[in-house]
């Protein structure tokens, strides 16, 4: 069976295009910094990020937690969105890893604003309070917002001003950046460090990339040794995560336009609310109505070969990537409704 896969863009297989680069990588060992296949991909990212220095790392988690722990001493506190990955998808690792303690902050729709976080900025001097040592912004937003760029740069100077280390999780950094119609150096500029993702919506199988200036990256470098993240042959992978960075990025738009393609054959219909303010990117949030069973949604659209997470507190996400075409979005918002319907609940 063909699968349609709107689970998120963490399925996303390799194209063709990526499978043969990685079998004809030209490949080193990247602990001692010989790979240059893994150097050409870190310094494309550096060019289009406008930082100095990048380093390969095995995942999105990994680059967060690798950046608090280079950037952070234990004890300090790390000023971050209470609805971030961070706080709700990472494990609770700044506690093991960093040592570093977050201090969720309430966000508006996903956006830490520098007026909500300045009051948390701990003062210096009382032997009480721990030091505040990073704010970390997320852009785009798990909740399918790409943030606007003057918010950010609000943040930016706020933590120029107080002396503070900026940390983007940027996971779909390049997503938000086609959705604002920015830069995504300009974006990237409002941090100190920097994390994307390659295998989100760039579809590269494994990795990420941290970002920074060449002393931080220099110190990570040696953290991600520490941590079991040094790799060897890594070229193989960062032959597809260059494809991600070029190929790739060119194209997020059409998984935009897919995700208001779904969006809109069902919104309004069998009880289905699409929450439009958070279509920004290739997410789907939609609310759904009560008596829906979500688990036999699920199950029932598993049957038809269309995979997705069954809705949790009432809220159901769909993800588009290159793998789910439009009129895979068409046959599967028609299933849906379908399997709705099925379950009493009216058109």
């Amino acid at each position: 069976m063909h699968w349609i896969d709107l689970r998120s863009d963490t399925v996303t297989p390799p194209t063709p295009a990526m499978r043969r680069a990685m079998a004809e990588a030209e490949v080193g060992d990247d602990v001692y910094g010989d790979d240059p296949t893994v150097q050409r991909l870190e310094e494309l990212a550096c060019e289009l990020l406008g930082k100095d220095a990048a380093l390969f790392v095995p995942s999105g988690t990994f680059g967060n937690q690798l950046a608090l722990f280079t950037h952070c001493q234990p004890g300090d506190e790390v000023i971050c969105g209470e609805d971030s990955h961070l706080v709700w998808h990472e494990v609770g690792a700044a506690a093991v890893i960093a040592g570093a303690n977050l201090r969720p902050v309430p966000t508006q729709a996903g956006e830490l604003g520098a007026e909500a976080i300045r009051p948390r900025i701990r003062p210096p001097g009382d032997i009480h309070l721990p030091k505040t040592a990073l704010i970390a912004l997320e852009n785009a937003h798990s909740n399918g917002r790409a943030l606007p760029l003057a918010g950010m740069q609000a943040v930016r100077r706020l933590a120029d001003e107080k002396g503070i280390a900026v940390h983007l999780d940027g996971a779909r950094l390049f997503n938000a950046a086609v959705a604002l119609n920015e830069d995504p150096a300009a974006l990237a500029a409002c941090a100190d460090s920097v994390m994307v993702c390659l295998s989100k919506g760039l579809a590269a199988p494994v990795g990420s990339l941290l970002l920074g200036s060449r002393d931080f990256i220099e110190l990570a470098r040696k953290k991600r040794k520490l941590l079991g993240g040094g790799l060897r042959q890594v070229g193989i992978l960062a032959a597809a995560g260059l494809l991600g960075l070029t190929d790739m990025r060119e194209r997020l738009q059409e998984d935009h336009a897919n995700a208001r393609l779904l969006a809109g054959l069902f919104d309004g219909q069998c009880g289905i609310t699409v929450l439009h303010d958070q279509l920004d990117i290739n997410l789907v949030w939609c609310r759904v109505p009560d008596a829906l069973d979500g688990a036999r949604l699920a199950a029932d659209l598993l049957r038809d070969g269309i995979k997705i997470n069954p809705p949790e507190d009432g809220l159901l996400r769909l993800v588009t990537h290159w793998a789910v075409s439009a009129e895979q979005a068409r046959h599967s918002a028609q299933r849906l409704l379908d399997c709705i319907h099925a379950q009493g609940i009216a058109a």
